[in-house]
């Protein structure tokens, strides 16, 4: 299966019309995101809880790290230089958090609210070598950008 990012657009846009709280928001998302695609093993949002600080937030797929600092792995990098991460070889990334032993390529994009901060990062993990592309990034960027800086969140 692979994914279909306008459906999947349309079906996020769907489900969080009108929907302003960001963690029910990060829920949504990382269950139609997690099951829109075989490659997505593990997908979930890490959220700024505190200055340079991530923390676990809505997930599906196995346990997940509590805490990352922004100095620490592909999450912490995604936020510190407020970029897309993507890592076709999670072995090859300096500093590499494993939270999974089955993890062997990842994709973290920042995700901003209205006024630019980062609020979050949106962390999808495969156990396929060089899963993700370019093409992911631009798709996924764009839903995230739907779902959350364009509208007011409480």
């Amino acid at each position: 299966m692979s994914v279909d990012y306008a459906e999947l657009s349309r079906t996020i846009a769907s489900l969080t019309e009108g929907e302003t709280d960001a963690v029910a928001l990060m829920a949504t998302l990382s269950c139609e995101i997690h099951h829109a695609d075989d490659r997505f093993d593990w997908t979930g949002f890490y959220r700024v809880t505190e200055p340079e600080l991530l923390k676990i937030g809505p997930y599906q797929g196995g346990h997940g790290c509590l805490v990352i600092p922004f100095s620490r792995g592909v999450c912490g990098a995604a936020a510190r230089t407020r970029q897309v991460q993507l890592v076709p070889d999670v072995e090859a990334f300096p500093g590499h958090i494993a939270c999974a032993s089955s993890t062997r390529s990842e994709i973290v994009l920042p995700v901003f609210d209205q006024t630019g901060a980062v609020i979050a990062v949106l962390d999808i993990d495969s156990d396929q070598p060089d899963a993700f592309t370019d093409d992911d990034a631009e798709a996924l960027t764009r839903i995230l950008h739907d779902t959350f800086t364009a509208r007011a969140l409480s």
